[in-house]
């Protein structure tokens, strides 16, 4: 059996009284997408963080390749090959594409005695980095961010962390706020890092988008993991009913169909 890229177990995260995570253990491979699925407040934020390394788990062991490991800030877990790229790409509406693709780790040129940001690289970097991944709109870097689509956005912010050598890719609602093309090309990229031997962490509400492209999801509810499972051994509406929270749809329905009777009606006419 191969060794997790990324291994979480018995996870807890608490701040003060509050237990936000309870007992996660999840494995994470090479050129594979684990989907994390869950409502608003499942802890799919708190959980991104511990691997991010904004947060440490209160108790529980997080490893990589076998290996202990404890982030004391979301720059240790990018040294080690962490990237996350939130649902707005992470990138900088007044910056040029390519100062925002290096920003942080810019290219430089000596000039007499002194080194400048050297401005042709990192444009000629970032845009080929970004066609690379199908995105063809883009051949200028001193384009403005700020004036590239949702889903171009994104596309910048997964070819950045490409381009720096990224072993798992962290990506928080990458389709929330794009409409069908987009979601559909960032869905293509994400199969694109996966391909190339990335594992993918792809946060989302949406089944659809996490059946295109997962191999490996679980479920959260309020801070457990309530389904681990793989590619084909659960149906859409199966996922969907464990996301509701199974036995609350039931509990609704219950409630639904009482209410039809007292009111004298037959419980099909509200359905």
């Amino acid at each position: 059996m191969p060794v997790p890229l990324l291994k979480l177990t018995n996870v807890n995260k608490s701040f003060g009284p509050i237990d936000v995570l309870h007992g996660i253990s999840l494995e994470i491979f090479a050129g594979e997408t684990l989907c994390l699925l869950g409502d608003n407040g499942a802890g799919k934020s708190t959980l991104i963080k511990i691997l991010s390394g904004v947060h440490k788990p209160t108790t529980g062991a997080v490893e990589m390749d076998g290996a202990p490991l404890a982030f004391d800030s979301p720059r240790d877990a990018a040294e080690r090959g962490i990237a996350t790229v939130h649902q707005f790409g992470g990138t900088f509406p007044l910056m040029s594409i390519g100062r925002s693709f290096f920003v942080g780790a810019e290219p430089t040129r000596r000039v007499g005695p002194l080194r400048v940001f050297d401005r042709k690289t990192a444009n000629e970097t970032a845009v080929r980095a970004v066609r690379k991944l199908g995105i063809t709109r883009i051949d200028d870097g001193d384009r403005l961010v700020g004036g590239l689509s949702g889903g171009e956005r994104q596309a910048l912010a997964i070819a950045r962390a490409v381009h720096f050598g990224a072993k798992v890719l962290i990506l928080d609602e990458p389709t929330a706020a794009l409409g069908v093309k987009e979601a559909a090309h960032v869905l293509r990229i994400v199969l694109q890092a996966r391909q190339s031997g990335i594992a993918v962490v792809f946060i989302t509400h949406n089944v659809v988008h996490a059946l295109t492209v997962g191999d490996h999801f679980a479920v959260l509810i309020r801070g457990a993991k309530a389904a681990d499972f793989r590619k084909g051994e659960k149906s859409r509406e199966e996922i969907t009913d464990l996301m509701a929270g199974g036995e609350h749809m039931a509990e609704l329905e219950a409630e639904i169909e009482g209410f039809n009777a007292a009111a004298g009606q037959a419980p099909e006419a509200v359905r």
